[in-house]
Formats: structure tokens, sequence, C-alpha cells
């Protein structure tokens, strides 16, 4: 991404909130509205929790219009597919937690509210690519799960007893092909040209971490990318994906900034990839991310030096070491017989090391300040500056010919127009 030519800054805030929470800033990023923190496609007319405020105020996403123009969509994430980001894609919810029926609160359930499982499935039932984690929101409660039968965590959960894998099936229209997988190897054995419609669940939560991945069974971000690009450039009208390296945000509330950054690069392999599988030329490609994290780096550390090692100095105060990485709050504060822990006494390169932190935390927070935002392609040039975060969708809209502003596509397909609209939309996520 570092090689995208067009950078901007945007403003994370949720309506209610300094510091956001992913659901409002996917909101913001996809339907182009701030909303409140903990609601997804919505406007900031819902409060969270209340499925009675919801009615009415449901907005669509950049996913929604694209689909409307024609083109084909599609979702990757590393996270659960009902997750905050993906979700806000396709569903409208006072909750960004109600991911099956049994998450649900009754009041919510008797107020006719939705489960966002249930609106995958029913509310754009003709998206064509959705892959990653989240099986077990999809099956009856208690039903096993195909790749881990015995674990009860793993166990389907919906209320309803309805299988909406099987409702995915019959979704879709007559002579249409769709496939399910929840294994790599039925992932890369598919053929893609006699493939519409594809579905895969690789876990029965989010994924697992990149440097845990089981490469036997679980895809990578860059090989779901891949098949997604593949799936979506059939359509002679163009597509938009969403790419979410959803997991980076997770390493860093648990304080495991190896497992984040790790999860960081893979994201960038993706782009690197994507770049590869598409043309500057017809396709406008954006990478931001919801929000940050209160995570530093600093020491004054020389050029060389091990981006997970010590600072080449003690702490003047207490006279101990301490790790390049930081937190400014999270599970990693810990106290050892009165002082702070002496980290050369641990395996601080360690996948799952939880570094310092200066506030005790039993998640770290996220932080609130502006995020990057980088672009290339045909009118990438809208995105430089500082912006508000809703505004990223409406330019990648304009940029495209979707949604409701499209007076000025009719003038660039006159004689002597010189703009080049893209036809191709990539969105990618550092979540």
């Amino acid at each position: 991404m570092d090689k995208f030519p067009y950078v901007a800054l945007a403003k994370t805030y949720n309506t209610n909130a300094q510091v956001p929470d992913s659901a409002g800033t996917a909101t913001a990023y996809l339907c182009g509205v701030k909303a409140n923190e903990g609601t997804v496609g919505v406007s900031a007319g819902v409060t969270r929790d209340r499925c009675n405020t919801t009615k009415g105020q449901e907005v669509t996403s950049i996913l929604r219009w694209a689909k409307d123009a024609g083109k084909a969509v599609g979702i990757v994430t590393t996270t659960r597919v009902t997750h905050a980001t993906p979700s806000a894609a396709y569903a409208h919810s006072a909750n960004r937690d109600w991911y099956s029926d049994g998450e649900m609160p009754q009041d919510a359930l008797e107020g006719g509210c939705r489960d966002i499982a249930r609106q995958l499935v029913e509310n754009i039932p003709d998206i064509e690519v959705i892959l990653g984690g989240g099986r077990k929101y999809m099956f009856p409660k208690n039903a096993s799960d195909v790749e881990y039968p015995h674990e009860d965590k793993h166990r389907g959960t919906r209320l309803d007893r309805r299988d909406l894998v099987q409702a995915w099936y019959e979704a879709k229209p007559p002579g249409k092909v769709a496939k399910y997988v929840w294994h790599r190897r039925d992932l890369l054995a598919l053929n893609l040209s006699r493939v519409d419609f594809l579905l895969g669940l690789f876990e029965p939560g989010d994924m697992v971490y990149e440097l845990d991945r089981n490469n036997e069974t679980d895809p990578s971000l860059t090989e779901m990318v891949a098949v997604a690009i593949r799936m979506l450039q059939k359509n002679p009208r163009g597509f938009f994906l969403l790419v979410e390296g959803g997991r980076i945000d997770h390493g860093h509330h648990e304080g495991k900034a190896k497992q984040a950054l790790h999860e960081a690069v893979e994201l960038d392999r993706a782009i690197g990839l994507a770049t590869h599988l598409t043309s500057v030329q017809d396709t406008l490609s954006v990478v931001t991310a919801d929000h940050s994290h209160v995570f530093t780096f600093g020491g004054y550390t020389p050029r060389g030096n091990p981006i997970f090692g010590l600072a080449p100095m003690q702490s003047d105060v207490d006279r101990k070491p301490f790790t390049s990485i930081l937190y400014g709050n999270g599970p990693g504060y810990k106290i050892v017989a009165g002082e702070r822990e002496n980290v050369s006494a641990v395996d601080f390169a360690h996948a799952d090391y939880q570094a310092q932190s200066a506030v005790p935390l039993r998640q770290e927070t996220h932080g609130g300040e502006d995020v990057a935002v980088f672009a290339r392609g045909p009118m990438a040039h809208l995105l430089h500056g500082v912006h508000e975060q809703n505004y990223i969708p409406h330019a990648m809209a304009y940029a495209a010919c979707i949604g409701s502003n499209r007076a000025h596509c009719n003038a660039a397909s006159r004689p002597g127009a010189s703009v080049l609209l893209p036809f191709l939309a990539l969105l990618f996520l550092l979540c």
C-alpha cells in the first residue's frame, strides 16, 4: 500500500463517541453516514440495543449501490462474516453483536428485528462472493460443527432452528450454480468459471491468526482475495469488493502486537496481489482503517533493531528494560513484586506476548486519532487532504458512477470528454 500515490486522513469519531467502535465506523465508510457506536447500517437516529428505533433509519451501503448498478459484489474478511465491518455492507441492526437470534434479547425478537446472519442471506441474496468465518451463526442451536464436532463452543447458535446455508442456496435464481465450502482444499479446487455464487465459512467464529493458521484447512486472506477477484471479474460491468483484515484489531485488543502486525503484513500481501490481478486504468483501490489503537512504537531504536525487540536503553526511573512496542492500555500491564515486570525475563518475541501497557484493562481500546486513506486508480485524487470518514464511499461511488450522484457520468461519456471513470472498485480495511 506504500506505493499508492494518493494519501488522505479520515476522522473516525462516531456521532456519540470521540473514540469510535467498529460498527459506527463501518457504517461511515460503507454507507456514507456517521452513526452511533455499536450500530450497523443505520443512521444516528438509532440507539444501541433499541430495536424499536430501527425502522425507517436504515441506510444502504456502497456494496448495495454497486449491486443496483449491475456490478458483481463480494465480501472477504478474516473475522466472522457477520462481524461489524462486513455486516455494515448488508445489514441494519441496533446492535452489532446480534450475530444470530441466539444473541438477541427477547424484546428485540418480539419487536421484529432480524439477526445479522439472517440479513446476510435475505437482504442482498445475490452477493456473489462471501468468504470468512462465522459458521456457527448459520446453523441450529447445538448442531455439531463440521470441523470440530466434539467441541461445544463451536456448536450452532440459532434458536429458530434454521439452516441458513440451505436458505442461502434456496435464495439463488434457477439455473445458477451456488457453492458452499468450509475447507481450503475445496475452495482452491473450484472451477470458478462454473460458479455463480460462492459462500465460504472456514471457522465457526473468527478465522485463526495468520501465524497460527492451519494452512491445510484454512485459506489465507491473500488466497481468499485471489478467488474473490477471479470470481467477480467475470461480470463485464465490473465489481465492488470489500476486503477486511479484521484480526489486526483483535491482536491489538489482546495486546499481542506480533499477531496484529503479522495480520497487517498479510493484508498488505493481499493488496499487492490485488494490484497485479487488476489494472490501475480501470480499478479504483482504496486502503484505510476503521479506527486506530493505543499502540506506540518508540524508545529511540536504531535502524535494524528488531521491531519486537527491546529499546536500546533502560528506564531512567525504574532501571528496567522495555520493548519498543507498547500500549497505552490493555492486558499487558503487569506488576511483579510491586514493580513493573522485567521484560528481559520473559519471551517478548513470542507471538502471544502481551506488550506492556500503562493502564490495566482486560482488552486494549481503540484510539481516536485520524487514520490514513491510501488510493490508486481512476479519480483516486478525490482522496487527499483531511475528510470525514463517511466521505469515503461517496468519493468511490462518484468515481464509479454508482449510487445517487451520477450527473457527471453522462458528461464524461460525451465526445471530447477525457474523464476516466473506473468500473471496478476495491476497498481494503485494516480493522
